[in-house]
């Protein structure tokens, strides 16, 4: 008898025994099946979606209308943002790619409770990079969860990296006057994918020949406009004007001398061409690489000092050195009989403007009054589109006379440069540009006006 229970209960015991490791192997198995179906990353996207704060389009848009200062972090890489063609159009907008969040967010968000958006292209990464800056102690961050290519499907508004795919410009040349065109460059620094076109491009077609304002960033630059201008007349480009000596103002210079053209520049412009001319186009061929051939450094033909008269085809042309400014040698060109002035870099007012080490702060202030002084309908600024005095006042004049007050009172106040770098420029952070440049322009001020 007791051995028929021990048989039963060992018979009982194996029994069970092979149905645990026959449920086992289903776990497995499921789990197997599992791992195939949801692989790490898609795992790691479940598991942050957990913690953070999802949002659709809708709120998206009511959040930026709400707060328009929202930092908007574009997660995807800088080459995926130019094939795609751009990035939700928002005051405060930033790409900083995945890999490089821990390290550059700080950067760009200067508070842990400043309110962020991140984005990619189709919520894979942005839930991770959402989930990252919780951990690094962010306290208001939100994932745009439908994504970039959503936004640009509903075609809501975006900014462009580049608006004409089919050109090396960036934009195409748009008409301002009857005769007067620009080629609106990008407001952001000169890329290899914007080819260098981050300056205006203006040209004025007359029935003796063509005046051009700025010979562009490179030689093949140069080609692409002068290509759209002979799309609209057959008269050739008789007059190069540059700006500054900046490589975007003059390095396509070679180019218009090939066609002809006498290239004019400020005597002031002529010495820096003379100190740096040389560095400058090597910047510019290691950052355009192939864009940079037939490039060569070439001096001006005709430099003045405070004025040059140029009349052709029933047009005059005054090319005046105002006074100090932005940089050594800016000119502007004004046009009477439009009350037009293609002004350069005298006047800015969609990007915040850069002071340089040998800006004259004061002197630009001084200068403005002849500026204004000219009563121009119509002003062509060095970055961003036509636009009126009013405009380039607010963001060229009144931001200087702005950081120069907020510098003098750091000073009387026996300041550092430490205090310069905290001056409250949150009414312009609007501007492009603003986040690269602020704090930059901040200590050249402080360090120009210590010792003026």
């Amino acid at each position: 008898m007791t051995n028929a229970i021990s048989c039963s209960f060992i018979l009982l015991l194996s029994s069970a025994l092979l149905l645990s490791t026959i449920s086992h192997a289903e776990d497995t198995k499921n789990q197997d099946i599992v791992n195939l179906v949801t692989n790490p990353g898609e795992q790691a996207i479940l598991e942050a979606n957990k913690s953070i704060t999802n949002i659709d389009t809708t709120t998206l848009q009511k959040l930026l209308t709400e707060n328009p200062k929202i930092e908007m972090v574009d997660v995807r890489s800088a080459n995926e943002i130019d094939f795609i063609g751009g990035y939700i159009d928002a005051d405060e907008t930033v790409n900083i790619t995945r890999g490089w969040l821990e390290f550059d967010i700080g950067a760009h968000v200067k508070t842990k409770d400043t309110p962020i958006i991140v984005y990619c292209g189709t919520n894979q990464r942005s839930p991770l990079a959402a989930k990252t800056l919780m951990k690094m102690g962010y306290t208001n961050v939100k994932n745009y969860a439908d994504g970039y290519n959503k936004w640009h499907e509903l075609k809501l508004p975006i900014k462009q990296t580049n608006k004409a795919p089919e050109s090396l410009l960036y934009a195409l040349p748009e008409k301002v006057t009857d005769n007067v065109y620009s080629a609106i460059g990008a407001t952001a620094p000169g890329t290899y994918i914007n080819s260098g076109h981050n300056n205006n491009l203006s040209f004025i077609i007359t029935t003796e020949g063509v005046l051009v304002f700025n010979a562009g960033d490179n030689y093949l630059l140069a080609k692409a406009l002068h290509h759209e201008i002979k799309k609209l007349t057959d008269q050739p480009v008789k007059y190069v004007v540059l700006e500054n000596a900046q490589g975007h103002s003059m390095l396509g210079s070679s180019y218009w001398k090939e066609q002809g053209a006498e290239i004019i520049a400020h005597v002031d412009a002529v010495d820096e061409m003379k100190s740096h001319g040389t560095q400058v186009l090597e910047r510019m061929q290691h950052g355009r690489r192939d864009k940079s051939q037939w490039t060569q450094f070439v001096y001006p033909d005709k430099t003045f000092e405070d004025q040059l008269l140029i009349e052709m085809g029933g047009e005059r042309f005054e090319i005046i050195h105002f006074g100090p400014g932005h940089s050594p040698g800016d000119i502007s060109l004004w046009m009477p009989n439009q009350k037009l002035l293609i002004s350069g870099d005298m006047a800015f007012h969609q990007r915040l403007m850069p002071v340089f080490e040998d800006t004259d702060t004061a002197g630009w202030v001084e200068t403005w009054d002849k500026i204004e002084a000219l009563g121009a309908n119509i002003i062509i600024p060095g970055h961003g589109g036509p636009t009126n005095i009013e405009e380039v006042t607010k963001y060229t004049k009144d931001y200087l006379v702005y950081m120069r007050s907020e510098v003098e009172k750091i000073l009387d106040d026996g300041g550092s440069e430490l205090d310069a770098y905290k001056i409250d420029q949150s009414k312009f952070s609007h501007l492009d540009t603003f986040n690269e440049l602020a704090l930059q322009n901040a200590g050249r001020i402080y360090r120009i006006m210590e010792f003026e």
